[in-house]
């Protein structure tokens, strides 16, 4: 079955493909990857198991693509964020940098929370496609945080790694207690930058 001619794949209708990264996406985010089987993604989706390979040519290559979709959502809504703050103050564009993060963690809940949840591929190695795309997304934060630092937004001496690391944990550590009608995400991107610097 995992033969399937790439052709095939490559010719399939995009409604369909996404489909099935929809459905795993839901499952991944509620079972994490050792509890989500190819039989449950094709009964959420309303096909056979083998029609699966039609579009995809492994359990893995879906998790692939689903775990890159949540880091891409949240990507391209900060670093449209950041664009749209050129020249404000490091203060500002680390605020609407936190504040498109958390709009994009919770707009895009199964893809975001599943890329979270999936920090393995079984016994298989994380795939390189993985590493490079969040590397991209680090590399935002590490440029921002330069900038931060060098406005004299930490403290000399302090780590912009634990900074980014520590900061990045606190938003996508959200999806855990998170509620909408609870919480605005405007305030919360104003308090996670107080908490950085109160003045």
């Amino acid at each position: 079955m995992n033969d399937a001619p790439t052709t095939a794949r490559s010719t399939t209708e995009g409604g369909s493909r996404r489909l099935i990264l929809d459905h795993a996406a839901r499952l991944l985010r509620g079972g994490g990857y050792h509890q989500t089987t190819l039989r449950e993604i094709a009964e959420a989706v309303g096909i056979r198991k083998a029609s699966l390979y039609y579009h995809f040519g492994s359990k893995e290559e879906i998790v692939e693509e689903v775990v890159n979709d949540g880091v891409r959502f949240v990507h391209e809504a900060v670093v449209a964020a950041l664009a749209a703050e050129e020249g404000a103050s490091p203060r500002q564009r680390l605020e609407a940098a936190i504040r498109a993060h958390l709009s994009a963690l919770h707009g895009h809940g199964d893809y975001t929370s599943a890329s979270i949840k999936v920090f393995t591929f079984g016994a298989a190695p994380v795939p390189e496609s993985v590493r490079a795309v969040r590397r991209a997304y680090e590399d935002v934060w590490r440029r921002l945080i330069a900038e931060w630092q060098e406005a004299g937004g930490m403290p000399a001496g302090n780590s912009p790694d634990v900074l980014r690391l520590f900061l990045l944990g606190a938003l996508n550590g959200s999806t855990d207690w998170y509620r909408p009608e609870r919480h605005a995400i405007d305030a919360l991107a104003r308090e996670f930058v107080a908490l950085l610097s109160p003045h």
